[in-house]
């Protein structure tokens, strides 16, 4: 099997080089890519990912934080070890283990292409009756210099080397943006089908040591056919009309017109809407794994959903853009419409009753920035919960921006901070289902960040500190249910990004110092790492004036020992543990990174160490990684 798939990607491979080879080199294509500020208000700048260097780490989890505790198979839920990088929102409680996966509001994505842009990335990792494969296409054009539509389709589609550990993952985005000079709008809808089987984990790990990974005896296995189903759909809707400050069509960026002494406001109005529904189910939930059944000892059907609709209508103006100095206010009002239901219990054999609650809020938000010339500024954003379930919630944060010239480009430092105040989500305080049942009255959690970040992008290096003080911290305890811990916890962690080079070998290094104060609470791992050491050579054909980039070398992932959390497969939550430590073990990768014009191919040996160094090569409790096994994959890019 391992030969034919290497013939076959051999023979792909020749023929995209022959085809490529003949194409006359590309002409500049202007392409610009951004997304929405998390007030849906600017446009951020994003940069566009078609990069060759470390082609072989494909994976969306991995661009959303470089360092994650998985389950061993992917497109299972994962949390970031990373605890500032953690997906902390009330309003994703279901998802939190798939967000990086899922196409949501936030994270809408939007282009400008002056070309149609096509681009289709196709992974797969052997052998075939374990097999794991991504496809992902995305395609964008412009119908004019000011529409433009385009959509993305992500599948993640993996048999996994042990028992009942099979993900179907299947995500959609539609998306298109008008950028008039007066009127712009962005609209994006998701589509999230997330389904996972669920095996709660190996019974025993010495027998990776006696058998092969489709042989280990897994929690639950055939006799449940235990499974989880997320469901997503998603819709965001901004509008914003400018009035006054009008644009000079030689510069609409910088030049302006005396509008009312250059002043220029501009009215907005935001919709999103999302749906979300987690389903478990087990045939039989009483084969011991869980200790209670409130239901039905012999089927577990457990289902919750939610509901949100959110309106905001806000009026920012700003000073005339083309001065040295600028400053912005905006100020806005939200409604928020959200219904929860699910099952409760009613402790009578056999059967389960419904119940919904309906809830609302009415939020206030602002914000304020000052630009000073082109190398200084600083913004402040707030919200604050009026009326409703989450009133008395607030957030505001703030970042203060200085960039720096040097001979060989721009860098940046940002002093950032923030203090919120926040009602834990709804799932923490009243959850039923078959194997769990809570209702808790919870405090809103206090947290205060500071932290700061200095970026060099042309020298590849990034120096990141972050700080965290928190009152009452919400999560979940040994017993895997909700608990919240009276008192003070803080948390530090210095991320540090470099990438050096020594003629054409390259050391690209991710590190991360963390610790908490509080240990039994919340514990991390005192040093992380995944860096990569690789061999870079340009090869040139004269003949064909033909060129392919190559990197051949190794990728490391590796952090100290800790208590990380356990995974609970019946709410989908992870939770603290105090009896398993895991770590000092290090995962090595074996890479050959290939690009010839538009084309990327990676060829990869996964854990080439695995059995050389033991068999504990966990980075979760009971769920160990894929043992070795080759990957390769190809990405296409079309300008046409």
């Amino acid at each position: 099997m391992m030969k034919r798939n290497l013939s076959i990607l051999t023979l792909l491979f020749l023929s995209v080089v022959l085809t490529a080879q003949s194409e006359e080199k590309a002409k500049p294509r202007t392409i610009r890519q951004w997304n929405l500020s998390g007030d849906f208000i600017d446009e951020v700048t994003i940069p566009f990912d078609t990069v060759f260097s470390l082609f072989h780490r494909f994976r969306l989890a991995d661009k959303y934080s470089s360092l994650n505790a998985t389950l061993g198979n992917y497109g299972l839920p994962f949390y970031q070890i990373n605890f500032f990088h953690r997906v902390t929102d009330p309003d994703k409680f279901l998802y939190s283990g798939y967000y990086p996966f899922m196409y949501v509001p936030e994270k809408a994505v939007f282009m400008n292409t002056q070309v149609p842009f096509s681009e289709m990335v196709w992974t797969y990792g052997a052998p075939r009756e374990t097999a794991e494969q991504t496809f992902r296409v995305r395609h964008s054009q412009n119908v004019n210099r000011y529409l433009n539509f385009g959509l993305v389709f992500d599948v993640i589609y993996n048999l996994g080397q042990y028992n009942h550990q099979k993900t179907d993952n299947k995500t959609f985005t539609f998306y298109g943006s008008y950028t008039g000079q007066k009127y712009k709008a962005y609209f994006s809808t998701g589509v999230n089908n997330l389904n996972i089987a669920e095996n709660g984990g190996i019974i025993d790990k010495d027998q990776l040591e006696l058998y092969e990974t489709r042989e280990v005896p897994v929690n639950l296995g055939s006799l449940n056919s235990s499974k989880s189903i997320l469901k997503n759909r998603n819709l965001l809707l901004v509008q914003r009309y400018r009035i006054g400050g009008e644009q000079s069509a030689k510069d609409s960026l910088k030049s302006k017109t005396s509008g009312l002494a250059g002043l220029s406001g501009t009215f907005s109005h935001i919709l999103t809407w999302e749906t979300n529904r987690r389903t478990y189910t087990d045939k039989a939930p009483g084969s011991g794994f869980y200790d209670t059944a409130f239901i039905n000892s012999s089927w577990t059907r457990d289902s919750l959903s939610s509901r949100m609709l959110k309106n905001t209508i806000r009026f920012d103006f700003m000073t005339d853009e083309s001065k040295k100095l600028r400053l912005g206010i905006g100020v806005g009002l939200r409604n928020e419409l959200i219904r929860y239901s699910q099952i409760i219990p009613s402790h009578d054999i056999n059967f389960a009753d419904t119940a919904a609650w309906n809830r609302n809020n009415n939020v206030l938000t602002g914000r304020i920035f000052n630009d000073i010339g082109e190398r200084f500024s600083w913004i402040a954003t707030g919200e604050f919960f009026l009326t409703g379930f989450r009133a008395g919630d607030f957030s505001l944060k703030g970042d203060i921006t200085k960039k720096f010239s040097f001979e060989k480009g721009t860098a940046s430092w940002v002093i950032s901070g923030s203090i919120t105040n926040t009602q834990p989500s709804f799932w923490f305080e009243n959850w039923g289902s078959n194997n769990f049942e809570w209702h808790n009255n919870l405090k809103k959690e206090f947290r205060i960040d500071v932290g700061t970040t200095f970026s060099y992008p042309v020298r590849k290096a990034e120096l990141k500190f972050n700080y965290a003080i928190i009152d009452n911290y919400t999560a979940f305890n040994t017993l895997s249910v909700p608990d919240q811990h009276q008192g003070g916890l803080s948390a530090a962690s210095l991320n540090v990004k470099k990438e050096i080079q020594a003629w054409k070998f390259h050391l690209a290094a991710d590190i991360l110092v963390q610790k908490s104060s509080n240990s039994e609470i919340l514990d991390l791992p005192l040093f992380t790492t995944k860096s990569s050491f690789f061999f870079e050579h340009l090869f040139r054909f004269k003949e064909t004036n033909g060129e392919l980039n190559t990197q051949l070398g190794i990728d490391v992932l590796y952090h100290t020992y800790y208590y990380p959390y356990e995974y609970m497969p019946s709410t989908g939550r992870f939770y603290r543990q105090d009896r398993i430590k895991t770590g000092n073990y290090p995962f090595i990768d074996v890479f050959l990174n290939l690009k010839l014009k538009r084309t990327r191919i990676f060829i990869m040996f996964d854990h080439l160490n695995s059995g050389y160094m033991g068999y504990d090569y966990f980075m979760i409790p009971s769920y160990p990684m894929n043992a070795r096994m080759l990957r390769y994959g190809i990405a296409w890019t079309f300008y046409n």
